[in-house]
């Protein structure tokens, strides 16, 4: 559990550097078997990193596997996980099981749009090609403040 409290640290960080370019802050990475990080993301679906802006589908979680899969030049991901700020929705939880990513570790459970035990399960849903893991709850009250505080000063 220590080596996700580490990870989710340096995805905090991409999180609140996310925010403080007037994105949702969340931030992402994936990690290879061997502990090395291998994509990192943070959302910008209006700004920089969004080819071409705007860009709805830039969530961090799609942009950190985007990033791995270029690292590692395949589309498979298997035995990596991915660590992430707020609980995936339902178009990143396809790009975990389309990625065949092994874990998804995150810290803010997300009840809206939540797709990784939340309010839907679908890396966990029957009959799927292959298994995910999920470890929820990392460092969920700091990655929960970056989230209400951006909101709070949005109102």
């Amino acid at each position: 559990m220590e080596r996700y409290r580490a990870w989710m640290a340096e995805a905090l960080a991409l999180a609140a550097a996310a925010g403080a370019a007037g994105e949702i802050p969340v931030g992402a990475l994936v990690i290879a078997p061997d502990g090395a990080v291998l994509g990192r993301g943070r959302n910008d679906r209006g700004g920089t990193n969004a080819v071409p802006p705007p860009d709805p589908t830039a969530h961090a979680e799609v942009l950190a596997i985007r990033e791995a899969a270029a690292t590692l030049g395949t589309t498979r991901l298997d035995g990596c996980t991915l660590v992430v700020t707020l609980e995936p929705c339902v178009m990143c939880a396809g790009a975990v099981l389309q990625s065949r990513l092994s874990r998804v570790v995150f810290g803010a459970w997300d009840e809206k749009a939540g797709a990784v035990g939340g309010r839907l399960d679908v890396v966990r849903e029957g009959g799927l090609p292959h298994d995910v893991e999920v470890v929820a709850g990392v460092r969920a009250e700091e990655s929960a403040a970056l989230l209400t505080a951006f909101f709070e000063a949005r109102r």
